[in-house]
């Protein structure tokens, strides 16, 4: 399977004869099952026509800021944002230099500064225009800038001449990029199993005890994981979030007791356990048949301790490694160390009320990573943010 599968690719595409290539690259993309978008420069449509790309890439071409039609506007930072892998093919002479120095005059361009994913370029251009300082520079800055460089083939030119500067060839554009991301996936190989959301606890038919987790971060850990690699059971209390990432196998759940059971049926092929969720810590002792009716002023309902999922999976361990959660109000950095202890943990990830933006419902958490004999401790992040943090860490307990 390719590890181009499932990803976002943004195709920028510039105004130079290699540009006819770009159907056959896009075909690749999507036979592989990537989801592709196309941006041009108004140059560009010289040499291929959007409606080939459109057609082939079965989603919109964009290239410029508005419609023809309504004018409309199309968002550059938005489209920038969505792309997991931005690819520049053909990259011209004159795209690389405006790069390099962060001109943004046209589309493709605006669109390129606001990518918050890697950028891949491929030059194309004549003899003596990829040999030149100033395109030899631009090819330092970009790379220095983060960049990657899909280095230009030899062979005969446009101008008649023969020698470096011609574009990749497609399919070696498609393999650089297959390439250089399978040096990227650190989790390949490794089983994951991460637990997310809240639990709900029946009072009866239509009620129940819960508590205020959104999943998030549990579900972001789980993209990020697929990202990097890893096969990941994801298993989920009720939430309105959904998940689509190959590698990903959600199993969805209610109650403490069906998380239990779900977690201990997938524990002992697991290499790394991520216990993100809010498990309730009790449960109605009884729970009604039917619904009880409004009657008495008070309404005692009699609590039981659920099974302790973290501290069954800590007596269960044996090569896993173990990741908790502790949500805490008051005492947090003692309160987060005896959970390691007693669940025999590898490390707990800590969040407290107190901080602003972080805990249930946010987009953002700021958190510390406690160990037996260390703390490292973030700023506020978005989650997703925090979810590469969490992984990193993890990472580094497998090169101990």
């Amino acid at each position: 399977m390719s590890v181009l599968r499932g990803k976002k690719i943004l195709l920028g595409i510039t105004g130079g004869i290699a540009a006819y290539k770009t159907a056959s690259l896009v075909r690749l993309f999507i036979k592989a099952g990537a989801q592709v978008r196309v941006v041009m420069t108004p140059a560009a449509k010289d040499f291929i026509t959007p409606l080939t790309l459109s057609t082939l890439s079965k989603n919109e071409v964009y290239s410029s800021f508005t419609e023809e039609e309504g004018e409309l506007w199309n968002n550059h930072v938005e489209l920038g944002l969505w792309a997991d892998i931005m690819l520049i093919a053909p990259a011209t002479a004159n795209t690389l230099s405006k790069m390099a120095a962060g001109n943004s005059d046209n589309f493709l361009l605006a669109t390129y500064v606001s990518a918050k994913c890697p950028v891949y370029f491929a030059p194309a251009m004549d003899l003596d225009m990829y040999k030149h300082p100033s395109t030899k520079n631009n090819f330092e800055t970009l790379k220095s800038f983060g960049n990657f460089m899909i280095p230009a083939g030899t062979g005969e030119l446009a101008s008649g001449l023969s020698g470096e500067g011609r574009m990749a060839e497609p399919e070696e554009i498609f393999q650089f990029l297959e390439d250089h991301l399978s040096a990227f996936l650190t989790l390949k190989g490794k089983q994951m199993m991460i637990t997310a959301g809240p639990t709900y606890e029946a009072i009866d038919p239509v009620r129940f005890i819960g508590n205020h987790s959104s999943g998030k971060m549990g579900y972001e850990i789980a993209r990020a994981a697929a990202n990097l690699g890893a096969k990941v059971i994801l298993i989920s209390g009720p939430t309105h979030l959904q998940i689509s990432e190959d590698h990903i196998h959600l199993i969805k759940v209610v109650s403490a007791q069906e998380m239990y059971d779900a977690a201990m049926a997938h524990f002992e092929k697991a290499d790394v356990v991520i216990a993100a969720a809010a498990v309730a810590d009790y449960k109605p002792e009884t729970i009604a048949d039917q619904k009880i009716k409004k009657a008495d002023e008070t309404l005692t309902i009699r609590l039981t301790k659920t099974q302790d999922i973290l501290r069954s999976l800590g007596e269960r361990k044996r090569q896993q490694k173990l990741i908790g959660f502790a949500l805490e109000t008051n005492n947090e950095l003692e309160n987060a160390r005896a959970k390691l202890q007693k669940k025999n943990l590898d490390f707990v990830v800590l969040n407290s009320l107190q901080d602003k933006g972080a805990g249930f419902q946010n987009d953002t958490n700021k958190v510390s990573f406690v160990f037996q004999d260390e703390v490292k401790s973030f700023g506020l992040k978005p989650k997703s943010e925090v979810a590469v943090d969490i992984l990193n860490e993890v990472i580094n307990l497998f090169d101990e």
